[in-house]
């Protein structure tokens, strides 16, 4: 069968996405195989690079490269790959961040404060380095933000005042209503009917009513509760498709400035950097393919193709280069039994030791083996054997699925995806288009 591709890409996440776009822009032919959703919906939409070594929170993180193991995905694509990654990053997102090579310190919705490279501007006005004092919104449907709780734990951190305050959510919407539902009513501005003595409750009083749109609604809600606040912080639910007017439309009607705060998912700012990535791959030409799981290869030195099942068919893709982006042991890139570790679809090397019993330490937040458990990959990122060769010489990795670094406790996960996937891309391109 003839080729298809240049560059085949499997996984549709960050990595993937960033590995896919960078091959494209250097002129290669790219298709991403992706069996589920994206998971940026389930993150935060922050960019870290990297905001902690060990227990100390890191300032600058390209001061801190050179300091990690030599076998840390950061020192095989050098400061270089980090910072192409995140250029390519900055081509396609609306984020702040790209002014200083210093972390920004991001309220989370747990009141703690977060180091990080890239945060969406509707986080901007936020920042735990600007001393302003600060109320924190939440509201009674939204349960995974308890906004008093935050704004405790917040003000013991910070050198400026911090409230928080529970209210009850503009409009007649059920008590269980998705957090997608309430954003989407802020970014039509629907029309909610307010009380005769109470704004935007959706209640009836004393035999008169009249609507509003709840945009301006939830600010009459929120004045009351401002005092000497001087920004109002509220769960990420500001739009998804238009979350700035929705911004700029509170803090007009607040006198203050307002910003959101990251949440778990589903995550809008995830959403909408989702999008955003969608949008660049179809505009530089990437084929996708979504909703099917890889499961096997084709090929022995050299992968000829992947085999995609669907409906019980076994479907392959032909490229020339292949690229493997498909997440750690959250998104089964890595899979572990009694037998071992292992990267399930070409059956790379993955250390770990023989005793299951040293995978874990006693402690929740010790330096766990499992955390690390990832191929182990040479300076052009191809995946090496045992014997430190490569797998196969036209196969790559890119993010979560490497080894040799800890991104949960590191705060490194999206700068590694970027940065292996920019460099992946473009040395894959490289060898189809000399």
């Amino acid at each position: 069968m003839a080729i298809e591709d240049d560059v085949v890409v499997i996984g549709g996440g960050l990595a993937g996405m960033t590995t896919a776009l960078s091959a494209a822009r250097d002129g290669s032919r790219v298709r991403l195989l992706s069996h589920k959703e994206s998971t940026l919906r389930f993150a935060s939409g922050l960019i870290d690079v990297l905001g902690y070594v060990g227990d100390e929170i890191v300032s600058n993180p390209f001061e801190t490269i050179s300091e990690l193991p030599d076998e840390h995905p950061y020192r095989k694509v050098g400061e270089n790959g980090v910072r192409d990654g995140l250029d390519l990053f900055d081509s396609v997102t609306d984020y702040a961040g790209d002014h200083t090579d210093t972390n920004a310190l991001v309220p989370t919705f747990g009141g703690n404060v977060k180091p990080t490279a890239r945060y969406p501007k509707h986080t901007a006005p936020g920042l735990a380095s600007v001393e302003q004092d600060t109320l924190l919104v939440g509201f009674e449907t939204v349960v995974d933000f308890d906004a008093p709780l935050a704004a405790e734990h917040l003000a013991e951190t910070v050198p400026f005042d911090v409230r928080g305050v529970t209210l009850s959510f503009p409009g007649d919407f059920r008590t269980d209503a998705r957090i997608t539902r309430l954003a989407h009513a802020l970014d039509t501005n629907e029309r909610v009917e307010i009380g005769g003595n109470g704004r935007g409750n959706g209640n009836v009083q004393s035999g008169v009513s009249q609507s509003e749109p709840i945009r301006i609604a939830l600010a009459e809600r929120i004045k009351p509760h401002l005092g000497d606040a001087e920004r109002v912080g509220f769960p990420a639910m500001l739009g998804e498709e238009h979350p700035e007017d929705v911004r700029v439309t509170l803090e007009r009607k607040l006198g203050v400035e307002v910003f959101e705060i990251p949440m778990g998912p589903p995550s809008l700012p995830g959403m909408r950097l989702e999008t955003q990535f969608e949008t660049a791959l179809k505009d530089a030409g990437v084929r996708v393919t979504t909703g099917n799981p890889v499961v096997d290869f084709e090929g022995d030195d050299e992968i000829e193709a992947v085999v995609v099942e669907r409906n019980g068919a076994r479907i392959p893709f032909h490229g020339e280069q292949f690229v493997l982006a498909t997440g750690g042991l959250v998104g089964k890139g890595i899979d572990s039994d009694r037998d071992g570790v292992r990267e399930p679809i070409f059956d790379c090397y993955v250390p770990a030791s023989d005793d299951r019993y040293d995978w874990s330490e006693r402690e929740a937040f010790d330096d766990h083996q499992f955390a690390r458990f990832g191929v182990q990959v040479d300076d052009e990122l191809r995946p090496l054997d045992s014997a430190g060769e490569p797998e196969f010489e036209n196969l790559r990795a890119v993010g979560g699925v490497l080894g040799n670094c800890d991104f949960a406790s590191e705060k490194s996960g999206s700068g590694i995806s970027l940065a292996t996937g920019v460099v992946a891309g473009r040395n894959a391109s490289d060898e189809v288009n000399p």
